[in-house]
């Protein structure tokens, strides 16, 4: 059974996927604005966003939202914040590659306390509220049970916004190829952090990640 904010979630990410599948494939039609240096957003962006923000709000019109792209809306005193990011994945997504995310979560009092992350393409839904488990269509997932680098499959991210830190990101890279089984790079932090969760994947490492790229994830 769902908590009544997974539920909303839920109804919220499901209206913001059929907005990004809508406009899925029609790259010539479809507005794209570089925000800096290879972070790119898409009418698709800002059309799921909208749809995640008016069913939040209907149903919270209390909470406060911080989204990727129209950053605090609602009382700025507001206990309960939801962070959305609506579409993780956006160069996959303007790109054609098939995998790409919805991602939202709810924090309280500073702490967060449910996360959901939404494959449209898969149709995989993930969802977490602290002490209620981790599921993947409501099926109990678990994180896997290797301790160590030896063997192990891990998933990363290139830093593409804080490319000052390439070098250090390309030691760690180095550092951690040697022990490790092998690395996958897809391109959405929200689906990494959720195969962790699910086991797909061992562990998961970037740099300059922002709130809404790991908040529903972790």
């Amino acid at each position: 059974m769902h908590q009544p904010a997974i539920n909303i979630a839920l109804k919220a990410a499901r209206a913001a996927a059929r907005e990004l599948i809508r406009m899925l494939n029609r790259n010539d039609a479809l507005s794209v604005v570089e925000k800096e240096r290879n972070d790119f957003v898409s009418a698709a962006d800002h059309a799921a966003e909208k749809a995640i923000i008016f069913e939040i709000q209907k149903a919270y019109p209390d909470h406060a939202i911080l989204a990727e792209e129209s950053g605090h809306t609602g009382p700025e005193q507001a206990e309960t914040v939801w962070i959305v990011d609506p579409l993780d994945g956006t160069r996959n997504y303007i790109q054609g590659l098939p995998h790409f995310s919805v991602s939202i979560a709810v924090r309280v009092k500073g702490v967060l306390e449910h996360g959901l992350v939404y494959d449209p393409m898969r149709e995989e839904l993930f969802t977490a509220s602290r002490g209620k488990g981790a599921y993947l269509n409501d099926h109990r997932i678990r994180v896997s049970n290797r301790t160590v680098l030896t063997g192990a499959v891990l998933a990363t991210g290139f830093p593409f916004r804080v490319r000052e830190v390439l070098d250090d990101y390309l030691a760690m890279f180095r550092s951690v190829f040697e022990e490790a089984g092998d690395v996958r790079r897809a391109g959405s932090a929200a689906l990494d952090l959720a195969y962790v969760a699910a086991g797909r994947v061992d562990g998961f490492w970037e740099l300059g990640l922002k709130p809404w790229d790991m908040a529903a994830g972790a």
